[in-house]
């Protein structure tokens, strides 16, 4: 791998150089991000999370999302439950989430699961179009959904009971990577419920009926809450930013584009204009090894990264975008232009240098890869207490975990020098089942295909 060298020579002023340490008494510098990568000879800088910054471009059917009504004047703001997709996937993010993963009990048989997953459907299509479900003593609290959706995951053990064979290969734990330090508790579960919106009051009321719904057949694996900017702070198709300050998903295909249809649904349009980003024709095909069940939705891959805000504070401002091969204040790629420019990899400074390091976060994640290695990263952070835990709930969706996702988190784990401050402890993968019509219940297709 080429790694650029220390252009600090002998005698030469260290504050000449953009990436110096001065002011900075802790070094994390430049300077010290290049030796370290140096030294790694393309394989010993710790690596980390897949997707930081992979390239959205520019996909020009794509519409712009709508702008948010702010003020109520139209009544409350719904997403929809029924469609051929399940909602929450190529919805706009909404401002909080929770995760929540599910274990079944033991002994629990196909008859029982379908009668669970009945329940929690009727009552997740209830509260997101403001309607309280039949058992809620609280019926007020779900007057205004605020943009909630509720998408739903299946493990392994859950779709097993429908039949052994109904299980796909990739279902299952990923493969252990160097850089994992991961906790048990945070990679299990037989039902993944993603529940999004914009009130956290909404979001608390909906988590609160379908863990009632669940109790019966099911027990907490473990959850987490996420948050992005609140609801109305800033315009709407921004990218959000995470607790390191970077712009995080600017790199996501557009929602309602050919890209997006192709990368996350594993299967085009057939619409005759498509266009495509700079990143190049996704293949058309990446749905294709996914069982027939399973037609119309998409995997996620869910990792919880811990982030070390505290050594990241010891950075100097050029040595985290070295890092990560882009500006924290305006996300555009260390080669020159805006956020959503291609990064130009082979482009040099006046000293010859390259601009992007080849062990920078967007090199690794990005440079030399096909158009068909892209995902759609939907990522919250989170803290807990005062600021003992920081991290980032980085969700990936993909139509092919093995031909999307893998590629990119081996080059990350391999080498990646955001990763000196992340640790990814927690890792499940979930089969996204397609939407449903109204009368359907969300696994129908697995239980009763």
């Amino acid at each position: 791998m080429t790694v650029t060298t220390d252009p600090h020579e002998e005698g030469q002023d260290p504050a000449a150089d953009e990436g110096s340490a001065a002011g900075c008494p802790f070094g994390f510098s430049r300077r010290r991000l290049i030796a370290s990568a140096a030294a790694a000879g393309g394989t010993g800088v710790i690596g980390a999370v897949a997707g930081f910054g992979i390239g959205r471009g520019r996909a020009a059917e794509a519409p712009a999302p709508p702008r948010r009504d702010l003020t109520g004047a139209n009544g409350p703001v719904l997403e929809p439950f029924y469609g051929t997709h399940q909602a929450g996937v190529e919805t706009p993010a909404q401002a909080y989430a929770h995760f929540f993963a599910l274990r079944l009990r033991p002994g629990t048989k196909a008859a029982e699961a379908v009668r669970w997953l009945r329940l929690l459907t009727a009552d997740a299509a209830a509260l997101t179009q403001g309607t309280a479900p039949l058992a809620d003593s609280e019926p007020e609290l779900a007057r205004d959904p605020a943009r909630l959706t509720v998408t739903f995951g299946f493990g392994r053990r859950l779709v097993a009971l429908a039949g052994k064979d109904r299980v796909p290969d990739w279902l299952g734990p990923l493969e252990k990577f160097r850089i994992d330090d991961l906790e048990t508790k945070l990679c299990e579960g037989d039902l993944l419920l993603q529940i999004c919106g914009d009130d956290p009051l909404t979001l608390a009321h909906a988590r609160r009926m379908l863990f009632k719904d669940s109790r019966a057949f099911a027990e907490v694996a473990w959850q987490r809450d996420g948050f992005r900017r609140s609801y109305g702070s800033e315009g709407e198709g921004q990218t959000q930013r995470n607790l390191f300050g970077q712009l995080d998903g600017t790199a996501n295909p557009g929602p309602g584009s050919e890209d997006f249809a192709r990368i996350i649904w594993g299967q085009g349009t057939g619409r005759a204009d498509a266009r495509f980003s700079a990143r190049g024709e996704p293949p058309a095909d990446l749905g294709a090894h996914l069982p027939e069940w399973m037609r119309g939705g998409t995997t996620l891959v869910l990792r919880d990264i811990a982030m070390n805000l505290e050594t990241w504070d010891e950075a100097d401002r050029p040595g985290r975008e070295f890092s990560v091969g882009r500006t924290l204040d305006t996300g555009a790629p260390l080669s020159g232009g805006d956020e959503f420019d291609p990064p130009d990899f082979s482009a040099v400074d006046k000293r010859g240098l390259t601009k992007i390091s080849a062990a920078s976060h967007v090199a690794r994640a990005r440079d030399g890869l096909g158009p068909e290695v892209q995902i759609h990263r939907r990522t919250f952070n989170y803290e807990t207490g005062a600021g003992e835990e920081s991290g980032l709930l980085f969700a990936s969706f993909q139509a092919d975990i093995d031909r999307q996702f893998l590629p990119i988190q081996r080059r990350l784990a391999e080498v990646d020098l955001l990763n000196t401050w992340t640790t990814p402890i927690g890792s499940t993968v979930w089969a996204i089942p397609p939407g449903i019509e109204e009368g359907e219940y969300i696994g129908q297709s697995l239980f009763e295909g």
